[in-house]
This record gives C-alpha cells, sequence and structure tokens, in this order.
C-alpha cells in the first residue's frame, strides 16, 4: 500500500525497507549534534529535492514526537500509512534514542544570564491593518515567555514582526556561542 503525498513521512516509503533503520539513526545523529546522512547515499531512492524534505519531515517528527512527549500509540497512529517494517523501525529508532533527542531538544533552549525559561508557548497571526485592510497582511508572532528570575516566575508577551523575530533568533544564537565559550 503506497502512503498517500502528504501524509508524515510518505517519502520513506520509496526506501527498501533493510535501509530504514541505519537512515532513521543518521538522522537522529544529525538531530543530536553530529553529521546527517549524505544525499549522494541515498540519490538512488529520492532526487535532491525530495531528500530535502525527506530530512526535514523525519527530523521534525522525531522533534516533535519526543518534545511532545507522545506515547507509542499516539506515534503508531501518525505512522499507519507507513508499512510494517519502516513503522517498526522508526518506534526503534524512537526508543532507543529517545532520550538523547530529548538532550538534543534542551540544549537548543539558550539560558541568558540568571534568567532561566520557564515555559513559553507561540502563536502565528495575521495583522490586517484598519485604513489598508485590503492590502497589508503583515505575519506577527505572539511569543509568551514564562521566566525565573530571583525565584519568581514572571510572564512576558511579546508580539514581533518577521523582522523582529529574526533579530531575536540572531541574539540568541550569539548568546549561545558566548555561553558555549564560557564553558
Amino acid at each position: 500500500m503506497e502512503p498517500e503525498e502528504g501524509t508524515p513521512l510518505w517519502r520513506l516509503q520509496k526506501l527498501p525497507a533493510e535501509l530504514g533503520l541505519q537512515l532513521l539513526h543518521k538522522i537522529i545523529d544529525g538531530i543530536c549534534g553530529r553529521t546527517y546522512p549524505l544525499y549522494q547515499n541515498y540519490q538512488n531512492v529520492w532526487d535532491s529535492t525530495e531528500w530535502m524534505h525527506v530530512l526535514e519531515d523525519i527530523t521534525k517528527f522525531f522533534k516533535a514526537a519526543v518534545g511532545k512527549n507522545l506515547s507509542d500509540e499516539e506515534i503508531s497512529q501518525q505512522l499507519n500509512q507507513l508499512n510494517s517494517s519502516h513503522q517498526e523501525a522508526i518506534m526503534k529508532c524512537l526508543r532507543s534514542r529517545k532520550d538523547e533527542i530529548k538532550q538534543a531538544l534542551l540544549e537548543e533552549i539558550v539560558d541568558i544570564s540568571s534568567a532561566q525559561l520557564q515555559d513559553f508557548d507561540w502563536q502565528l497571526k495575521l495583522a490586517l491593518s484598519s485604513d489598508k485592510i485590503a492590502t497589508l497582511q503583515m505575519p506577527l508572532l505572539n511569543l509568551h515567555l514564562d521566566v525565573k528570575e530571583n525565584g519568581d516566575v514572571k510572564p512576558y508577551s511579546v508580539e514581533m514582526s518577521k523582522e523582529e523575530l529574526q533579530n531575536l533568533i540572531n541574539s540568541l544564537e550569539a548568546a549561545n556561542k558566548v555561553v558555549l565559550q564560557l564553558k
């Protein structure tokens, strides 16, 4: 049974089952800061565009499954369009390397000075100007942070444009580099 285009990980079906476990482990290596698998090893299975989608889809899937702490049943429901050997390979990888993926996700969070991020939530909405409602469509990000300062958790809410979000990401990456150099 061929999975429908658009279902999670449908492109994985093109890979021979005996190569699935190896690919999945290499993608988890990439998530954990090591080397991702090379396209040249899979160019007979996918073209370069498909390959980028395969890496992105599987990476997102593993991060979401671990980050949201999905149960085996919830994960299986998302994989029901894949053949059983691919399903088993994914479940085996998740079970054996869940802690590594979780650690990699935690390392993505930047701890700045004494403030510690306790929780976050985000929302994307479309801003419509009242005087130019038909022509202005600007995506905005609503970011809600719970930050622990001196033992107290304080909520912060920020609304950012795409440019402001990119500036924040650049600042956090720079701060992360400094923190890593101090270790």
